[in-house]
């Protein structure tokens, strides 16, 4: 009977079947529009969306970890659902730095799925994911991580359609002196990319890039594509802009049914590594 009332499809917001699930210590996958959240025994475990980059892209594009070790890991223990575990044990990467990284991709991906608390489509009970174990959280974490997230985002600029939709160039009254990161971020906005479009051409954190496309909106510089009539004469044009290189849209999140590992492919042009994640994991590295 419990497993019945798990698995059925209702308009519960997706934040109070977290609340629930936490309740009964569940395991399993809940689906919502946005992403899946992993549980084990109650405990976030991982969170993943088609809004923010994977896991692997965020550990080899900083420099954390080689390009062959994630793959190595992936086929050597994909199916097992113990990729984060051999990332450890081959030496390829430290459990702290591990650690780091995962939380901030999970943390970054539940922003998107429970910060505007859609609907909770399913829960499938038993269903991992193919990274397994790495660190849990409890659930009343994840959404008052998700909350302060869309706070700050509202304060800095209060449209959230800015997070997912194709994203146009407003042109400047003049030249503008922009920080580095804000700027390559800038030069993404081509009329077709959302954030985290832009994010995965970047390799770099989503909510950060949230952060500057929110204050370039706040600026006046960029806008929601759909906002700008077609006869504007300041609407851009649908081809890329010539600054900026051409990427295939963010991948689709895996099926949650799917034990299989389905990593999205490397960016071309990874962003600068992010300076607080790195002192973390400096830190992480020096207490090993």
């Amino acid at each position: 009977m419990i497993t019945q009332i798990l698995t059925s499809r209702t308009d519960e917001p997706a934040s109070a079947r977290l609340a629930t699930l936490a309740e009964r210590s569940a395991s399993g996958a809940l689906s919502t529009e946005a992403g899946i959240v992993y549980l084990a025994a109650g405990r976030v475990v991982h969170v993943e969306s088609a809004h923010t980059p994977a896991l692997g892209d965020l550990l080899t594009h900083s420099g954390a970890l080689a390009s062959d070790g994630w793959w190595e890991a992936i086929d050597r223990a994909g199916r097992r659902c113990r990729v984060g575990r051999q990332l450890v044990d081959s030496g390829h990467l430290a459990a702290g730095a591990l650690e780091l990284c995962h939380l901030g991709a999970l943390f970054d991906a539940a922003y998107f799925v429970l910060a505007h608390d859609g609907p909770a489509l399913r829960f499938r009970p038993g269903v991992a994911h193919w990274l397994g174990a790495v660190r849990s959280v409890p659930v009343d974490t994840v959404l008052r991580e998700s909350r302060r997230r869309r706070e700050l985002l509202h304060r800095i600029w209060p449209e959230p359609a800015v997070d997912r939709a194709p994203l146009a160039r407003i042109p400047e009254a003049g030249p503008v002196d922009l920080p580095a990161r804000r700027s390559r971020i800038l030069a993404q906005v081509d009329g077709v990319r959302t954030a985290a479009q832009i994010a995965t051409a970047l390799a770099c954190r989503t909510f950060h890039t949230l952060v500057e496309l929110r204050r370039l909106a706040a600026a006046g510089m960029v806008a929601p594509a759909d906002s700008m009539a077609p006869g504007d004469p300041s609407a851009p044009a649908a081809s890329v802009a010539p600054d900026a290189p051409v990427t295939s849209p963010a991948p689709a999140a895996p099926a949650a049914g799917s034990a299989a590992p389905v990593p999205a492919p490397r960016p071309a042009f990874p962003d600068e590594p992010d300076t607080a994640l790195l002192r973390r994991l400096l830190h992480a590295l020096e207490a090993l």
